[in-house]
C-alpha cells in the first residue's frame, strides 16, 4: 500500500474505548487517579486499540540500521566501522538492546536499511540496503526525495511483515554513527531553533568537536535550506535513511491501531518527520524517556510529548523504549486484572 493511502488509514483515538476505560479506572479498588501516568497511559492504550481491555503482550523492537555520509566532517567519536560492528553484536544477542528486550520478553528484528557494509543472510536481519550510507548532508542533500521515500517505505514494510508474525505494541530503535547530526539538523529545521541550542555531544564528542559538529550542521542547513513546512524536504535534505525508516514504521503502526514506544533522540526526530506527514500519528505515541541530547527537549516540546523516563540515556537501539515496555504492560495489566469495588466486595468512599 503507498504511504499516502497509508496515512488516510490512520483513525483518531476511540473516544467509546477511552470513556469506558475510564470509567472502569475510577471504579477500581483505589482512589481515582492515585496511580497517576498509568492510568492515563491505559486509557491512550484503550483509544489506541478501540478496546477498553487493551493487550500489549507480543512486543517488538525495530532497529533500524544505517550510515551517514556526515562522519567525514568529524561529527563523531567513533569511526563507521562500528555501524556494521554493532549490527553484529546485535545479531549476536551480545547488544544492552538485546538484554533489556530478553528481560522484557520482546524479541528484536535489525534492518539494514543503509549501512555502509554488506552482511550475509542471518537470522533476525532483514536486508532493505537503499545505499550504502547517506551523502555527506554537509555538502549537499544526504539522499533524493526518491530515496527518502524508499527508506519509508521499507518502514511500512518492515511493520507490516512485525504485524503478521503477532503484535500489540512496538518500540522504535536506531544504530548509525553519525546520527545525531541529522536529528540536530532535523529539529533545528523543524522548530527554527538554531544549530548551538540543539545540539549535543552524541557518542562523547569533546568541546572541540562539539563546535566542529554545531558548524558543519550550521552548514547543513545553509547549504539545503530546508523547507520547514516540508516534512519530505526536511528528510532528504538533512536526515538520515534509518529515521526514514523509523518515520514509516510508525505511519504503519498508526494505521494498524498499534502503539509506537519511541526511544531517545534519533528515534524522536524520525516522530517529528512522522507527525507532519501524518498530524494524527501524534496520538498514537508514548515518549519513553528524556534523552541526555539537549535537543530533544525542544523535540518532545515540539511534538507536545511527555517521556516516562529520565534515566540519562543517550544510547539509542531502543534502549529506553524497551525499559518502557515495563510501565506499558504495568498500566494495560492494571486496567485489566485489578478488581472494581464491586468485584472485590470492597466499600467505596462515601
Amino acid at each position: 500500500m503507498q504511504l499516502e493511502q497509508i496515512i488516510k488509514e490512520i483513525k483518531p483515538l476511540d473516544e467509546a474505548a477511552m470513556r469506558s476505560a475510564r470509567a472502569r479506572q475510577d471504579r477500581l479498588t483505589k482512589p481515582p487517579g492515585s496511580l497517576g501516568r498509568l492510568e492515563e497511559l491505559s486509557i491512550q492504550l484503550a483509544g489506541i486499540k478501540a478496546d477498553p481491555f487493551p493487550s500489549v503482550k507480543r512486543k517488538a523492537i525495530i532497529v533500524m540500521a544505517a550510515d551517514h555520509g556526515v562522519t567525514l566532517e568529524g561529527v563523531s567519536a567513533y569511526p563507521s566501522d562500528v555501524t556494521a560492528q554493532m549490527v553484529l553484536n546485535f545479531l549476536r544477542g551480545g547488544a544492552a538492546i538485546n538484554v533489556l528486550a530478553r528481560q522484557a520478553q520482546a524479541r528484536v528484528t535489525v534492518v539494514d536499511i543503509g549501512v555502509a557494509a554488506d552482511f550475509e543472510s542471518m537470522p533476525g536481519l532483514i536486508r532493505r540496503k537503499i545505499m550504502r550510507g547517506t551523502r555527506n548532508l554537509a555538502q549537499g542533500p544526504a539522499m533524493t526525495h526518491e530515496e527518502a521515500e524508499q527508506a519509508l517505505q521499507v518502514g511500512v514494510d518492515v511493520f507490516e511483515d512485525e504485524m503478521a508474525r503477532g503484535l500489540d505494541m512496538v518500540a522504535t530503535g536506531d544504530m548509525g554513527i553519525g546520527n545525531t547530526t541529522p536529528s540536530s539538523a532535523i529539529v533545528a529545521a523543524l522548530t527554527g531553533y538554531s544549530a548551538a541550542q540543539v545540539v549535543g555531544r552524541g557518542t562523547g564528542i569533546d568541546d572541540q568537536g562539539l563546535e566542529r559538529k554545531i558548524r558543519v550542521i550550521e552548514q547543513a542547513l545553509a547549504v539545503n535550506q530546508p523547507d520547514a513546512n516540508d516534512a519530505m524536504d526536511v528528510l532528504h535534505k538533512v536526515g538520515g535513511l534509518e529515521i526514514a525508516g523509523l518515520a514509516g514504521v510508525m505511519i504503519a503502526a498508526a494505521s494498524r491501531r498499534i502503539p509506537v514506544v519511541v526511544d531517545g533522540f534519533i528515534s524522536t526526530a524520525a516522530a517529528m518527520i512522522a507527525v507532519a506527514l501524518a498530524p494524527r500519528l501524534r496520538d498514537y505515541l508514548i515518549s519513553a524517556h528524556q534523552s541526555v541530547e539537549i535537543g530533544h527537549q525542544a523535540m518532545l516540546k515540539h511534538l507536545n510529548l511527555n517521556p516516562l523516563l529520565d534515566l540519562n540515556l543517550r544510547l539509542g537501539e531502543g534502549t529506553g523504549a524497551v525499559l518502557a515496555f515495563h510501565l506499558m504492560e504495568a498500566s494495560a495489566r492494571i486496567l485489566c486484572e485489578m478488581a472494581t469495588f464491586d468485584e472485590a466486595g470492597v466499600s467505596d468512599k462515601e
